[in-house]
């Protein structure tokens, strides 16, 4: 492994407020990266629709988030003077989720940013994959994310204002990254989503991109990051290459506010990695 160097912090809070009177809709909100979008987001002037399953899934190897995680998302929020919706929902059940984000529509009053962030990992060689794992990775990750926007596009299309929609893909959407199969096809199937739905909705100025994280410093990898530390040729294999070791949610979180923001607005069907340089090796 590289010999890590610190670095920059980030701002205590954005200069801006790109987001003042806008409504944002975050899935897997409760921790990590989606608490940090949200965050983000409120920070700018948003308010937040904050969504989360808070339950653990059989077929992971770390805890999953709580209720008390969630609440602890809409208090950050809250803190920042900005409103929020919590909702406990599994992104594979669409009722459940269609019915979450119409009730915060109607009651915040519009929907102009969609991040579909919610997902989850386990690790494997390809072969040693069981079924169980490969159907909740497939569901959560891709299932999940067609089915948070073929519930919010219509809202935005009725709205008649454009938005932004922006899916949380990563690396392994973009290469062939070892150990993680059922994870590489749902991340390299939302990529391809991205590109489709930015055509489609281009006419109707609703952008769609996806944002490509690598070695984000949450809880979702711990079981790859064991292999990685004994494996040497693998962790090489996994290295970006800025020397630091991992990425923050906030470094994602700054990311995905840039491209859902204004001075985007020509930026659509793109792959944005935020890899320290993985993608360019």
């Amino acid at each position: 492994m590289k010999h890590e160097i610190l670095a920059a912090p980030l701002p205590d809070s954005p200069v801006s407020r790109r987001f003042e009177g806008q409504v944002v809709f975050v899935t897997g909100a409760a921790r990590g990266q989606g608490r940090a979008e949200a965050v983000r987001f409120a920070a700018e002037g948003a308010d937040i629709i904050a969504l989360d399953i808070c339950a653990d899934l059989p077929t992971t190897q770390y805890p999953g988030a709580t209720e008390e995680d969630l609440a602890q998302t809409a208090r950050m929020v809250e803190t920042l003077g900005r409103q929020v919706r919590t909702h406990k929902a599994d992104i594979r059940d669409y009722s459940a989720l269609k019915a979450a984000l119409d009730e915060s529509v109607r009651d915040l009053g519009r929907l102009d940013v969609v991040v579909a962030n919610a997902g989850m990992t386990t690790q494997a060689p390809a072969w040693e994959i069981d079924l169980e794992s490969w159907d909740a990775t497939i569901g959560i990750n891709l299932t999940g994310a067609f089915l948070t926007a073929k519930a919010a596009i219509p809202l935005m299309l009725d709205q008649g204002t454009g938005g932004s929609i922006v899916f949380i893909s990563s690396v392994a959407g973009l290469r062939g990254l070892p150990l993680l199969a059922d994870y590489v096809a749902a991340k390299h199937g939302v990529t391809g989503l991205a590109k489709t739905l930015a055509n489609e909705l281009a006419p109707h100025r609703i952008r769609v991109n996806s944002v490509h994280p690598h070695g984000v410093n949450t809880d979702l990898v711990p079981g790859i990051r064991t292999r990685l530390e004994a494996d040497a040729d693998l962790s090489a294999f996994f290295q970006g290459t800025l020397p630091d070791g991992v990425s923050e949610a906030e470094d994602i979180a700054a990311a995905v506010a840039w491209i859902a923001s204004h001075e985007a607005r020509h930026v659509t069907g793109i792959q944005l990695p935020v890899d320290l340089g993985r993608t360019n090796r």
